[in-house]
């Protein structure tokens, strides 16, 4: 993990999604996609034009989605996405540094501390760092 590895998701809470996805597209214009049950009812959300692969057009901006929030602490706080190279590096780095890997849920809904497929998207888990901040690590589908 030599180079500089980049912001490129945010990730936000909500309660309601509807009125969640009303608010942002009638305040920002973004666009929404909900990705349904089998994906947490998670929502995708376009800040900015992408191309054909999904890749932001405009230099410094970043797309995001929206989850469910819990009871848990941990999803009351908007995150950031860090893009990685090698997942299984990234996952060391952080525990030899002092943080935390949280994990995620798998296909079946079960927690685990592997990093788990996006369809199309790549390799994702959700850590911790020393400051008690939770941000996840993403190694995208095409590397």
């Amino acid at each position: 993990m030599s180079k500089m590895n980049p912001v490129v998701h945010f990730e936000m809470g909500y309660k309601d999604r509807e009125r969640m996805v009303k608010f942002y597209e009638t305040v920002f214009d973004w666009k929404t996609q909900s990705m349904g049950p089998d994906m947490g009812n998670y929502v995708v959300a376009q800040t900015a034009e992408t191309d054909e692969n999904r890749m932001v057009q405009t230099k410094g901006a970043i797309n995001g989605g929206f989850y469910q929030k819990t009871d848990d602490p941990l999803s009351q706080a908007p995150s950031v996405v860090v893009s990685v190279e090698d997942i299984q590096a990234a996952i060391k780095a952080v525990e030899a540094a002092g943080g935390k890997i949280l994990g995620g849920m798998d296909q079946k809904g079960e927690h685990t501390l592997e990093p788990q497929m996006i369809p199309g998207v790549g390799l994702w888990i959700s850590v911790m760092d020393t400051e008690g901040n939770r941000f996840s690590i993403l190694q995208a589908a095409n590397n």
